[in-house]
């Protein structure tokens, strides 16, 4: 090795963080992919096609694959191996439910828009059921405690779609976002049935609580409720975790909103002019 290579390598090394340090193999982020679409084969097989797996062939590669990614976050998080295959099993466990939520999101955006022209076509074009899905797998991963998993499965449905949904969020059944670009839903967030939402919507946090060092406090509940049959139009921002939207409301477009609002409500931007 060249010594000016060493010696940068000596360097890079003093400076790297011990707390990344593991004896464990880290999670391999193209095998999460890889389980993505061996999901997606089981569930929607014919929409989706990955290695010429059949369903049974894509549901047996599942298994494998999510039992090895399992064991490496739990090694690299310091937790017992040993519950993997367990957690692998829990997981599997959860398909039909998926599948049951899936249909009717389905169902819900083809619905929902008018330009719409079969169900087969919400499945194979539309940005928003794909992040939905994704986020449908990970939130069963995530409420098993699997950690970054999830994460990593949200995260390349983000870099598709432009669509931020964190794996904690709670989201009912007929959820439709149409368009979707832009849309960031936070981990502590909790949605009813029938919830529409459009492009460039936030359901962020409205300030973080820090401990008396001034680092910022992990977890509590920092994102906003909304209740069933709620739309909120474009580039609306709603926060805060003691924020609720009332059932069959509606948040017009540019909204920004902090506080809670009653079932039956309608939001909207009303610029004051002189």
């Amino acid at each position: 090795m060249d010594k000016s290579h060493s010696t940068l390598l000596q360097e890079i090394d003093k400076r790297r963080d011990p707390m990344l340090g593991s004896a464990c193999r880290i999670t391999n982020r193209t095998r999460i992919v890889s389980i993505i679409k061996e999901i997606q084969v089981v569930l929607l097989p014919g929409y989706y096609n990955y290695n010429h797996l059949t369903v049974e062939g894509a549901l047996e590669q599942l298994e494998k694959d999510l039992k090895l990614e399992i064991d490496s976050t739990l090694c690299f998080a310091g937790r017992n191996m040993t519950a993997s295959q367990d957690l692998t099993d829990a997981f599997l466990s959860t398909l039909p439910e998926i599948m049951r939520r899936l249909n009717t999101d389905i169902q819900a955006i083809y619905d929902g828009d008018p330009a719409a022209k079969s169900k087969a076509e919400v499945i194979l074009c539309y940005p928003g059921f794909y992040a939905i899905s994704i986020y449908r797998m990970a939130h069963e991963l995530y409420r098993l405690g699997v950690p970054n998993i999830p994460r990593i499965m949200t995260e390349y449905a983000h870099e598709k779609t432009g669509i931020d949904i964190n794996a904690g969020a709670v989201i009912g059944d007929y959820f439709c976002i149409d368009h979707g670009t832009g849309i960031v839903i936070g981990e502590t967030a909790v949605l009813g049935d029938h919830v529409k939402l459009y492009q460039g919507v936030t359901l962020g946090a409205k300030s973080f609580e820090k401990d008396e060092n001034g680092h910022l406090v992990k977890g509590g509940k920092r994102h906003p409720n909304l209740g069933s049959h709620v739309t909120v139009y474009a580039n609306a921002t709603i926060l805060g975790g003691d924020t609720t939207i009332g059932d069959h409301s509606v948040i017009g477009g540019n909204v920004w909103l902090i506080n809670s609002v009653p079932a039956g409500s309608t939001v909207y931007y009303n610029k004051k002019t002189d």
